[in-house]
């Protein structure tokens, strides 16, 4: 089916970046299975080392349920764990910068 791109920058807090790879390194299964089940696929982070700016992109199914996510608990306990490390909203969801689509070489 159709996929859609999704990009979308965040921010990491100084000093932290050894222990975000670390826990990204060690996803949960239970968090992996979750997004894949979403509709989330070829989902990547890359840092900018000079501001601490994560930027994500990753590609959404035509039937994905990404929406649906912040209710789901393995969702919020992941989230809850990540917070000490980013800049996150009240409810400890990371904070978000959309990113806007300038150039797609297929």
């Amino acid at each position: 089916g159709m996929t859609t791109t999704h990009a979308f920058k965040m921010q990491l807090k100084p000093g932290v970046v050894d222990d975000y790879k670390a826990r990204h390194d060690a996803i949960w299964p239970e968090l992996a299975e979750l997004l894949h089940h979403s509709g989330i696929r070829d989902y990547s982070i890359f840092l900018d080392e000079e501001t601490n700016a994560l930027f994500a992109v990753l590609k959404l199914t035509e039937d994905n349920s990404r929406e649906a996510l912040p209710e789901h608990p393995v969702m919020r306990k992941w989230w809850d764990y990540m917070a000490p490390l980013m800049e996150v909203e009240p409810d400890n969801k990371p904070r978000e910068w959309a990113l806007k689509p300038v150039f797609h070489l297929p």
